[in-house]
């Protein structure tokens, strides 16, 4: 069986559950606010379920605060340290704190990759305030991850479009490493085009389920985006099992399939 990473997951704590911005998110999976801290079991256990050999587990970081710290994130990890792998999350008000925190981050806590969601913060990733951190990330040598197209959560969308604003960063920083997660959708042939134009960007499939995949993009996966395309499921909001459903449907060759699954995810967060 081919191994399987998940370029994007959560394991979420309560606070992070229970944040009212994700009201949206509760009512299309028609679940209740949770009242009791998740066991990382739980995860594990939903890894095990679909045979997800890796996770790269996120921190979050808004203007209110830490809803996953990297801290916690690291304490996860630190449970599981062959099955899980940290993504940082900053403050991104405080460039020269947030540079700082990321190579913490990457240096004592062992991380892969910083992730900034841009709707979180309402400012589009060629805000001046990341510069500093894409800097850095090519300093480092990691990935920077960030999230693309429409949001689930009830805030505006407009940070999400690829072009002009994942295009102008890809352009002035040739050598950082870009991952967009969430396809991009409703701008999916924009993302396309940004991954196919530039060398370093890549998109992952998180928050949908293989059969939903916008049929642009099972093209460029069956082509010549094989080596562009991570498997992602954002979980929890999406189960690993439930992501993976409609795969064998896809008409992926035994290459590209392996590729999209780990191979990419591999070589890109140097795993």
């Amino acid at each position: 069986m081919t191994t399987i990473i998940d370029a994007w997951m959560q394991h979420p704590t309560l606070r992070f559950l229970r944040d009212d911005m994700f009201a949206s998110l509760r009512r299309w999976t028609g679940t209740a606010k949770p009242t009791e801290e998740p066991s990382l079991d739980w995860t594990i256990a939903a890894m095990d379920e679909a045979g997800i050999a890796r996770g790269l587990v996120c921190a979050w970081h808004g203007p209110d605060g830490p809803l996953i710290s990297n801290d916690e994130v690291a304490a996860f990890v630190s449970e599981y340290p062959d099955r899980l792998a940290g993504i940082a999350a900053v403050d991104l008000r405080y460039p020269v704190a947030a540079v700082h925190e990321l190579r913490r981050a990457i240096h004592d806590l062992g991380f892969k990759a910083l992730r900034i969601v841009p709707w979180l913060w309402t400012l589009p990733p060629n805000d001046r305030r990341y510069y500093p951190l894409y800097a850095e990330c090519v300093e480092l040598g990691i990935p920077f991850c960030t999230q693309v197209g429409h949001t689930g959560p009830l805030r505006t969308s407009e940070t999400g479009r690829p072009i002009p604003y994942l295009d102008d960063v890809a352009l002035e920083f040739p050598e950082l490493i870009i991952v967009g997660g969430h396809i991009g959708y409703p701008w999916t042939t924009e993302m396309i085009a940004l991954a196919t134009k530039y060398p370093n960007v890549h998109i992952d499939t998180s928050a949908y389920a293989s059969h939903r995949y916008p049929s642009e993009l099972v093209a460029y996966m069956q082509g010549q985006g094989r080596y562009k395309v991570l498997f992602g499921t954002n979980y929890p909001m999406i189960t690993p099992r439930r992501a993976l459903e409609g795969l064998d449907g896809l008409g992926l060759d035994a290459q590209a399939q392996e590729m999209f699954l780990a191979g990419n995810a591999r070589r890109v967060f140097a795993i």
